[in-house]
């Protein structure tokens, strides 16, 4: 049923709780967990030429290490897994990871921050993921698992 999931992190103590939950299953249905970290593209056009470059490096060191903490974390539980790091805006790097890999179950942690999802509990980019209605998606409340 799971071959394939995703677990998106943002390199944030969720990404753990989140990993808590993907796994179990990884482990119930022998599955290869693939991680992938997005550099938000937003930030980078955001900031001036002559800061650019820096800004981008810090980033991708940030997502670098988010990703081998998720990496020794499924180490330690001994499960397949592979990691990625993409630039894109969030929700869309997400989805197109989930297509490249053919997912089978996308699992993310959600803390609620969006404005427009504040009320429903949910964060915006989790929101997109969700509406986007082509995968199975686990959101873990980071606030409470």
């Amino acid at each position: 049923m799971y071959d394939t999931i995703l677990v998106p992190t943002d390199g944030s103590a969720g990404t753990t709780k989140t990993l808590d939950h993907a796994i179990p299953i990884a482990r119930a249905f022998d599955a290869t967990v693939y991680v992938v970290y997005v550099i938000d593209t937003r930030v980078a056009t955001a900031v001036g030429d002559d800061v650019r470059s820096d800004v981008t490096s810090s980033l991708r060191g940030d997502g670098q290490k988010a990703l081998q903490r998720a990496a020794g974390r499924l180490e330690d539980a001994d499960v397949a897994y592979e990691t990625e790091l993409r630039e894109a805006h969030p929700h869309r790097g997400i989805l197109f990871a989930a297509e490249d890999h053919d997912v089978d179950l996308i699992v993310m942690g959600t803390r609620g921050r969006g404005s427009d999802d504040r009320s429903a509990g949910m964060g915006s980019v989790t929101r997109r993921v969700l509406d986007s209605e082509r995968w199975p998606v686990l959101a873990v409340n980071i606030r409470r698992a």
